[in-house]
């Protein structure tokens, strides 16, 4: 049991993420997610959790763990081509997780997963949390337009408004 973490997820309140991704900042992540699918045929979402509660955070679930299960009830696993890709904050621990579903995860390797969160944590050590995650959500383009690129016009199955937890 990390005490420290405990105590940092406890602490965190709803108002000191707010005060990070204020209305601007979600409005800037949305339009990058707008342009983003333009540029190939993945579903995209971006969530943002200020902190774990309740047994979760007692029993030690990882930012991982909960992304998974973010992806899970936010349904991304539901569209047509497998072709969800959700890009996971958890605030309290400054920890971002990418997870693709199985139609991308089947050509997108981890590493390159890993690698793009590891640049948006970075971002957000310096507090540039805005620039942190629209960087992350190009590189993430880059990913998604050389697997999977653009077919034309194609439907939007998934929100691309993120997601306060």
């Amino acid at each position: 049991m990390n005490i420290k973490r405990i105590v940092r997820h406890l602490t965190m309140t709803h108002w000191q993420v707010n005060q990070t991704f204020t209305r601007q900042v979600l409005s800037t992540i949305e339009q990058a997610i707008k342009h983003s699918e333009a540029a190939h045929v993945g579903e995209l979402r971006f969530v943002v959790e200020g902190a774990l509660d309740g047994m979760p955070l007692f029993t030690g679930q990882s930012a991982r763990g909960r992304a998974i299960d973010v992806f899970s009830q936010l349904r991304m696993w539901d569209t047509e081509y497998n072709n969800g890709v959700l890009i996971y904050l958890l605030y309290a621990d400054r920890d971002v997780e990418i997870i693709a579903d199985r139609g991308i995860h089947s050509k997108v390797h981890s590493r390159e997963w890993a690698k793009i969160c590891h640049q948006m944590e970075t971002a957000f050590s310096q507090g540039d949390y805005e620039g942190g995650v629209v960087r992350g959500i190009e590189a993430v383009t880059a990913s998604l337009a050389e697997h999977f690129p653009s077919a034309g016009a194609s439907r939007n199955e998934l929100s691309d408004k993120p997601v306060m937890l």
